[in-house]
Order: structure tokens, then sequence, then C-alpha cells
């Protein structure tokens, strides 16, 4: 009991930072957003960022249970209302655990580009097989039939994006979901760049792309990044307030 106890904890930790992490990077969007992890033990369980407040808002006591049927099984915070994006891809995704949607700006606007995303640089590597568009609709995935649809676009892949509307992804750990989203957003900026100037004329090397994706996508790698950006959060939370501000002398 007291084991469980202790694995419900660290995943909630897990969550906790993954909303911190994102927010640090740019990708929360007030209370907008959410993330989600299965439970291991329960594979039809899973636990979700709550409505109503930002990504680096949770905690061990506010995260929520949800159930693949979408409900709410645990928790003192209300559930999102988009529910269904995570809801339905663990269900279709047998083979991963975690599951994110922001709304990152870059990524927006490019959606409205109607355009392929891209090799421009080792970002967009990650990519090569290419990342899918939902455009069903641009409104919310407020229902379980739009979660489904979801799904059925993500397919096999990692990542997904909502035309005018933000990005999903998912895989077997938080770390590599958050991972997916900082990269997905950093190949929408790099070529959105290049798109401003003209369009990217020159792209990576076909014989290297995949090689560059590997390289670029790594367990290791995944963690090692999660671990640095939680350094850096909790850094910036340790800095004494006013520091960095000018003081001017009557």
């Amino acid at each position: 009991m007291e084991e469980m106890s202790q694995m419900y904890e660290d995943l909630k930790d897990r969550l906790t930072n993954a909303g911190r992490v994102l927010v640090l990077e740019g990708q929360g969007d007030y209370v907008a957003g959410h993330v989600s992890l299965r439970l291991p033990d329960r594979p039809d369980t899973f636990l979700m960022k709550p409505a109503g407040m930002g990504l680096d808002e949770m905690t061990q006591e506010n995260i929520i249970t949800v159930g693949l049927d979408g409900a709410k099984l645990d928790g003192p915070s209300p559930r999102h209302n988009e529910v269904w994006i995570h809801s339905e891809v663990l269900r279709a995704r047998p083979d991963i655990n975690a599951v994110l949607h922001t709304h990152p700006i870059h990524a927006v606007a490019f959606s409205s580009l109607g355009k392929p995303l891209l090799p421009v640089g080792n970002d967009g590597s990650i990519f090569f097989d290419g990342v899918p568009v939902f455009d069903e609709t641009t409104d919310l995935i407020t229902t379980r039939e739009r979660g489904e649809a979801v799904a059925r676009c993500l397919g096999q892949s990692r990542a997904l994006i909502l035309r005018n509307h933000g990005v999903v992804t998912c895989a077997p750990s938080i770390e590599e979901a958050v991972w997916i989203a900082l990269k997905l957003e950093r190949a929408c900026r790099v070529q959105m760049l290049a798109e401003a100037a003209g369009g990217p004329k020159l792209l990576v090397r076909e014989e290297d792309v995949k090689k560059k994706g590997s390289w670029s996508n790594r367990s290791d790698l995944h963690t090692n990044v999660f671990n640095y950006l939680m350094r850096r959060w909790t850094c910036a939370q340790c800095e004494p307030r006013g520091k960095g501000k000018v003081r001017i002398d009557s």
C-alpha cells in the first residue's frame, strides 16, 4: 500500500513538473492547455491537470483522476471539457502513457499557412515522416466523437497539429511527450522565419534527415533536457524579487 502511494506521488510530481517546463518554454496559455499521464496499475485511468488553473499551478492535491469514459473519478478540482483528447488517444494507443495539448503560438500560426512541416533544421528533422493536421473542425474538442476523430487523425504519430488551435503530442513517457511538443514548436518557428524571408530553398539532405532525426530524439535526451529545464525553473523561483531591475536614484 505504501509503495502504491509513493508511485502515485511520483507520477503526480512528474505531471506537475511537465506543466512547469511547458510554461517555462512559452507553452502556457493562461488556464488553457492540459497534460495527462496513464496510471500503470490501472491502464483505463489517468491523472490529468484540472480546469481553471495554469499548467504551472498543478500540485499533488489538485490533480484529478479520470477514466477512459471521460468521467472524473477523484480530485477536488473540475475537469477540462477537452478531456476527450486524452481519453480517446489513450484508448486508441495502448503503447503510449502521456498526452498533452497546448496552444504554442508559432505552431498555431504555422497551421494557418496550409503548408507541410519541412526539415529546415534539426527540429524539423524529428518529424521527417510528417505531422498530421486535424482540420475537421477548428473548434474545441469537447465531445467523445471529436476526440475519436483526433485519435484517428493522429494514427501512429507522436504529434498532431490542430488547425488554428494548437498541438497534441503523445509518448510512452511524459518527458518524451513534452520534448516532442517543444521541438514541434521550434520546428514551426524556424520554418516561419524561413517563410518570412521568401521560403526555404535548402532543406536537410534526404540522406541525412533520418539520421539527424534519430540523434535528436533519444530517451536519454528527453530526460536530460526535462531535468535541465526543471533546474532552470527551480533557479527562476529562487531568484530574489526585484533582481535585474534598474535602480534610479532621485
